[in-house]
């Protein structure tokens, strides 16, 4: 089915990249992407006609840290969860995220090939979908959710579970390539412990050097990359040495760490929501208390980590890692980069930054001919204030020329 045309006519066009607002600009949509930018010249007979009388359009939102299928925030509860819950809950979360205006998002660990063809074939509403099949764990690493004295084995096909348990060289080497197999647009790998799981520490290093050079090796042979889950300098070092392109969290980073980016054409994904919301709600999301003392031993350290990178100029991509029923705090995130961030930077997190993360430069994150049709209206400047964003949300959401939220009705 064909998308259908559209013209939008006196819009204040907003360029993330160059932070500026063009105003009574024409935007043409033909088949779901970008066909025109300009004035009064740019026309087509066949389109519908949307007069934005002044409002802002702009690129969707590309949250580059998600977990679609984390029904709960009890990781160790995912695997006992029936699979048809899982899926309707990621269902009901792609839906939501798309309303909220995030347009593109990563997951990275526990959405599979499934979700992607159900969304492909308008089974489920959502945004488009990067996933990394399952993470791959070390054994009481941050993906094994086994409890201690747990002694179950792990089966990595059995359950909606968010990662998967390999060691040694050969093991990761088969999981990887069975991640990729099955469909991963990356591969995700735990470089050190993390706070929802319930063996590890979150200052250890995880998976040898020999296993994190088998797993980037076979991304790469694919044409793939890795995301690295790290909180430390030590963690993070390690997984830029051996060739891990995104560095997820990384509360801890440091000014000596920092430079070391640019070195190895990484990017930060820094994911403070996650953070805030399990402190303040963790508990009744399902999280145990273990699991919220480790929150708050690295809820602060996030916006020092981020001041970090912002310093260094390091590339800071949108992230926000919500479980469970916090999901719907997602935009929370924007807020809190604001914190040490300006306006500006922040969108060109939540756009450009993570267009290029995505390898879509020009295809993602912005408004420009070529560019898929994936936009936001919304009442105000986002430059001025987040909080048409963050608090009002946007009037209407196209996906690949599609409206899939609001009502062009209401623009008039």
């Amino acid at each position: 089915m064909t998308a259908p045309a559209w013209l939008f006519t006196h819009a204040a066009v907003l360029d993330p990249e160059t932070a500026t607002v063009s105003g009574d600009r024409r935007v043409l949509v033909v088949d779901g992407v970008v066909s025109e930018v300009g004035g009064d010249d740019v026309d087509f007979s066949g389109a519908r006609r949307v007069d934005l009388a002044g409002r802002t359009l702009m690129p969707g939102l590309i949250d580059a840290h998600v977990h679609v299928t984390a029904a709960t925030a009890d990781l160790s509860a995912l695997p006992r969860l029936p699979w048809s819950f899982t899926t309707l809950h990621a269902a009901a979360e792609l839906r939501a995220m798309l309303a909220r205006g995030v347009t593109s998002a990563r997951d990275c660990g526990g959405a599979d090939h499934g979700l992607v063809m159900a969304l492909e074939q308008g089974l489920v509403t959502g945004p488009r979908l990067f996933h990394a099949g399952k993470a791959l764990s070390q054994t009481g690493g941050h993906g094994d959710v086994r409890q201690p004295g747990d002694q179950s084995r792990h089966d990595p096909y059995c359950c909606p579970d968010f990662g998967r348990i390999c060691d040694g060289v050969s093991e990761v080497r088969r999981a990887a390539r069975d991640e990729l197999r099955k469909g991963a647009t990356h591969l995700k790998a735990m470089l050190s412990g993390g706070a929802a799981s319930p063996t590890d520490r979150i200052d250890s290093t995880q998976f040898s050097g020999e296993e994190l050079d088998a797993i980037v090796e076979e991304a790469r042979a694919a044409d793939r990359y890795v995301a690295g889950h790290a909180y430390t300098p030590r963690a993070i070092r390690r997984g830029l040495e051996h060739g891990i392109r995104t560095i997820e969290h990384g509360n801890f980073l440091d000014d000596d760490t920092a430079p070391r980016f640019a070195e190895h054409d990484a990017f930060l994904v820094p994911t403070l929501v996650t953070y805030d919301a399990l402190a303040r709600d963790g508990a009744a999301a399902g999280m145990p208390p273990a699991s919220i003392a480790k929150i708050l031993e690295v809820r602060d350290d996030g916006f020092r980590g981020l001041e970090t990178a912002h310093r260094h100029g390091v590339p800071i991509a949108l992230g926000t890692d919500l479980l469970g029923s916090l999901q719907s705090q997602q935009l929370h995130e924007l807020t809190l980069r604001r914190e040490v961030q300006s306006p500006a930077d922040v969108l060109r997190s939540a756009t450009t930054v993570g267009a290029a993360l995505l390898r879509r430069r020009g295809e993602l994150g912005t408004v420009a001919p070529g560019a898929h049709a994936d936009l936001l209206v919304v009442d105000g400047n986002p430059l001025d204030d987040l909080a048409v964003l963050t608090r009002r949300g946007p009037v209407a959401v196209w996906r690949a020329g599609e409206l899939v939220s609001g009502a062009v009705d209401a623009l008039g």
